[in-house]
């Protein structure tokens, strides 16, 4: 039996998940808050995020060019393929126009959930748990590395015999090539059924690397999770065997813009792509 809305709206934040905030170390979903105009975030957050804007002229627009492209893949989706189920994995901290809600707005009985293994993103989970009446919206305190665990707990809410949308938006470079991240999304695919699409977007390693190296080493020397920047190649290997949309691997903001958007034609996002399970 799926849990009602109402249900998983009754989650609170337990004492030992605040416990594990440590707000002197800069954090990924804190700092990408930062970027993204947000107020949960703390002076290290802040601190660590200035040093890499310096490195990475254009970060600020890239990040909020990759939170527009979110809004625009859940709406394609939703409106011309149908898909009703989305499974967004490492959602970050609650920001204007969450999975849920552009879904929803199209299909008042889609069903989402949210997943993510930072405390502070717990402790805004009642903010994201607010869908229709029609359909569930859920989050899962769960690592992305832990595969088994998540898809059991996810198949609480989600139906794997039906098609779905798993959605990995800036979160595959928090995983380190020793950890195989090309495994992890195999699997993830592996579980769902055929006519199930993959929406991935990943800072690259290629596209600016006169000042991404830097920001890179910048960013490491400064928040706790380390990131691990990919070339287009890297990150066209998650696709394997799918069918990529067009315009196939591109980046972000080019990604299929709104008509009336106004496209920096100098700005460097990152690489991103949709692709259909067969």
């Amino acid at each position: 039996m799926l849990p009602s809305a109402r249900t998983w709206r009754e989650a609170r934040v337990t004492e030992d998940a605040l416990a594990k905030i440590d707000i002197t170390v800069a954090h990924p979903a804190r700092i990408y808050d930062y970027w993204l105009g947000g107020k949960d975030n703390f002076a290290a957050d802040r601190a660590a995020g200035d040093l890499v804007l310096a490195a990475r002229p254009g970060l600020r627009e890239s990040v909020q060019a990759n939170r527009a492209f979110l809004g625009r893949v859940v709406r394609l989706l939703a409106t011309e393929y149908g898909i009703r189920q989305f499974f967004d994995i490492g959602t970050g901290i609650p920001s204007a126009s969450n999975t849920h809600q552009v879904a929803q707005a199209v299909a008042p009985d889609a069903k989402i959930v949210y997943t993510d293994n930072d405390p502070i993103v717990l402790a805004h989970a009642r903010a994201l748990l607010t869908g229709t009446a029609q359909g569930v919206t859920a989050y899962l305190d769960n690592d992305l590395r832990d595969t088994g665990p998540l898809l059991e707990q996810a198949a609480r809410t989600l139906d794997f015999s039906q098609p779905m949308a798993i959605m990995l938006l800036g979160v595959l470079h928090l995983i380190s090539d020793a950890e195989d991240p090309w495994a992890i999304v195999a699997r993830l695919v592996a579980a769902a059924p055929s006519g199930s699409f993959l929406v991935i977007t990943h800072p690259a390693s290629d596209l600016l690397p006169e000042t991404q190296e830097e920001a890179s080493r910048r960013y490491n020397q400064n928040v706790a999770t380390h990131q691990t920047l990919r070339s287009r190649a890297e990150v066209a290997r998650f696709f394997e065997g799918l069918e990529l949309l067009e315009p196939g691997l591109e980046q972000w903001h080019f990604w299929r813009p709104d008509p009336d958007s106004a496209l920096d034609k100098n700005l460097k996002s990152g690489h991103a792509g949709v692709a259909r399970k067969p």
